[in-house]
């Protein structure tokens, strides 16, 4: 039986985009119950040179 790269790899894929998705979702939702704007998130750094 043989199992190309595309069975093997896609399903897990999709199930892990869809868990940050999940994830993402329920920080921007912290961040609006918290009156923070959620683009404050994303331009966040722990160092000046992080990007």
């Amino acid at each position: 039986m043989t199992i190309s790269m595309y069975e093997a790899s896609v399903p897990v894929f999709s199930a892990r985009l869809k868990a940050l998705s999940n994830v993402l979702n329920i920080a921007e939702q912290n961040a609006l119950d918290r009156k923070i704007d959620p683009q404050v998130f994303l331009t966040s750094r722990l160092a000046p040179d992080m990007y």
